[in-house]
This record gives structure tokens, C-alpha cells and sequence, in this order.
């Protein structure tokens, strides 16, 4: 997600807190960013391209991504050493949960953008209320200068985290799987966690930001009371969430925090998403790279990485489940 977009508000930088997780999350990130130096070092990305981003951004309508590089759903494991993407279910649908000790627990991943977004311009320009303001229903998304796509991308990590977190014993619903011919809006988006009743919710993206600009960032709501948006109850939970994510992509992954937004924190706090503002769950939205900076779009576009970043964002979601 780039944020030039109409309705955009400068995202306030997160204020420090002291907590166990805020520390916990520090040594993360030093042992991570630690692990990103010596990845960089021996040129483990300057081969590859990939990159993506997320709501509020301006459309950006993607080009055709080729199949090598857009891996989307296959039939291998989410294990393979390619990263192949495993075989997508029932479109949407809450798949039957594994006995785990997520058994019980109800997850939404929101697949930032849809994939045939870019042939519904006027629809997904429809503007929603989402409490603070009104803003369009949708945007197409991002992409890599190769033409990878922000919703291809997306949809790849939800159908890897699915695969994961059913694992665990988990319900797992997906706001979209290619089964609808745009959207959803970002006001439905956040309906449908609502009614799920989810235990949490995370939308995926990838950013559309300059060159040069690198690394993940995870954005969390802020407190919001306006028209139907009241986020006051999950401010606290869905930053616990966050903590846990972005602690545990930084683990699995080795990428560092973003170098432009969030103070080297890897957080930000936004009042302007609708997808946050109509929560009533805990909800965050993590942006996982970059797809505008070559580097970034490396590790983007490949499926390995890919399978790393579904499971970094998967066990921070199977911490703040398990407490």
C-alpha cells in the first residue's frame, strides 16, 4: 500500500511502550535484522524481483504476471522447497478444522485486492463510509516493475496461511479466494470478520512505495469512535497481535523492519483503513515488502520466501491465540 492515496492521513508514528511483548519484540527484530545483514551480505537478493501493497492505496491497475513468477495456487505441500502453493479449497469457504491446539479458534485472512479488480474500475471507485470518512470501495493494488501482482501475491500467502493454520486446529476463512468479480469492499471486508466472530483477523499486502524503500511493516488501529467505526475495544488486542506478528516475521524471515515508516519498530498505527476502523475483532494489516524496490521484489516473487512469510505471519498469529 502506498500512501499518496485521496483520503490519506499521515500515519502517526507508534509511541514507545515498555511491555514484555514490546520487548520481546525488540529482541526479534535485533536477531532478524542481525540475520539480514549477513543475508545481504553474501547477495542472497540481488538475483530475484517481487514486491506488493494495500488499501487506500491509488490504482494501479497490474499487468499480467507471468506463471513462473506469480506461483499461484498449485497442487504441491506448502512445504515444498519450491514454495509451491498448495491446492486452493472451496472459494471463501470456512474449511473443516484439524483437532490442534488452535482447536475451536476462528481465523480471517483478507487477501488484500482481488485479482479482477483491474476489470471493475467503476465499482471498486464506489466510495464506503468506513466512520472518519468516506473513501473508494477498493484499488487494484500494486505490482513489481515485472508486472507480478499485489493481488496475486496476496492470495498466495492466504491459501499457504490457510494450509498452516488448518494444521493447527483452526477455522480458517478467507474474505475472498478469486470467487467474486471484484472486492469485496473494504466496509464488507470488515463485516465479514465481524460476523465470524473471528479471534483474529489479518489482511495481507504489499506495499507500493519508492525504490530504495525496503522491508515489512505491520499496521495496527488506532482508537476511532466515529459514524459505525469504533475500534476502542481491540486497540489493545489487535496491537498484542501485531507485536506477535511482526516479532515472528522477523524470526522466519530474516527481513528487516521497513527503513521508511514505523522508526525501525516494524509498526505503525493508522486511523484512515476501513478495514480496521469497522473491526470489531482484533484485526491488523501487514504489509510484507515493498514491490516497488528491486530487492524487495526478490524475496516477493519467490515462492520459497513466500512459504516463510505465511509462516512467520502464521506463528504470530498461533502465539496471541495461545496467550
Amino acid at each position: 500500500m502506498s500512501y499518496t492515496g485521496p483520503d490519506f492521513d499521515p500515519p502517526p508514528e507508534r509511541r514507545s511502550r515498555r511491555g514484555p511483548l514490546t520487548v520481546a519484540l525488540a529482541a526479534l527484530v535485533c536477531g532478524g535484522l542481525l540475520g539480514w545483514g549477513v543475508y545481504t551480505a553474501t547477495g542472497g537478493t540481488d538475483d530475484k524481483g517481487a514486491g506488493a501493497k494495500a488499501e487506500g492505496s491509488p490504482p494501479a491497475a497490474p499487468r499480467t504476471p507471468s506463471p513462473a513468477a506469480s506461483s499461484p495456487a498449485g497442487s504441491a505441500s506448502p512445504s515444498a522447497e519450491d514454495g509451491t502453493s498448495p491446492t486452493a479449497r472451496t472459494p471463501s469457504a470456512s474449511a473443516p478444522a484439524a483437532a490442534g491446539p488452535l482447536k475451536g479458534k476462528v481465523v480471517v485472512i483478507d487477501p488484500g485486492h482481488n485479482p479482477t479488480n483491474v476489470e471493475h474500475t467503476a465499482e471498486i471507485n464506489r466510495q464506503v463510509d468506513v466512520g472518519t470518512h468516506r473513501k473508494e470501495c477498493d484499488t487494484t493494488g500494486t505490482s513489481t516493475d515485472d508486472g507480478y501482482a499485489e493481488a496475486e501475491f496476496t492470495l498466495d500467502v492466504a491459501h499457504r496461511m490457510r494450509a498452516l493454520l488448518q494444521r493447527q486446529g483452526a477455522t480458517v476463512k478467507l474474505t475472498q479466494d478469486r470467487d467474486r468479480p471484484f472486492g469485496p469492499c473494504v466496509d464488507e471486508r470488515a463485516r465479514i470478520g465481524n460476523a465470524a466472530k473471528a479471534d483474529a483477523v489479518v489482511s495481507i499486502h504489499a506495499d507500493g512505495s519508492g525504490a530504495g524503500n525496503r522491508g515489512f511493516h505491520v499496521i495496527l488501529p488506532g482508537p476511532v469512535n466515529a459514524g459505525e467505526a469504533d475500534t476502542r475495544a481491540v486497540v489493545e488486542p489487535s496491537r498484542e497481535l501485531g507485536e506477535r506478528i511482526a516479532g515472528n516475521f522477523v524470526r522466519v524471515t530474516g527481513t528487516a523492519p521497513s527503513n521508511y515508516i514505523g522508526g525501525g519498530t516494524g509498526l505503525v498505527t493508522r486511523k484512515d483503513l476501513g478495514g480496521l476502523n469497522l473491526s470489531t475483532v482484533p484485526k491488523v494489516f501487514i504489509e510484507c515488502g515493498n514491490m516497488r524496490d528491486s530487492k524487495d521484489a526478490a524475496l516477493l516473487t519467490s515462492g520459497a520466501w513466500r512459504q516463510k512469510a505465511a509462516q512467520g505471519i502464521s506463528e504470530g498469529i498461533v502465539s496471541f491465540l495461545r496467550g
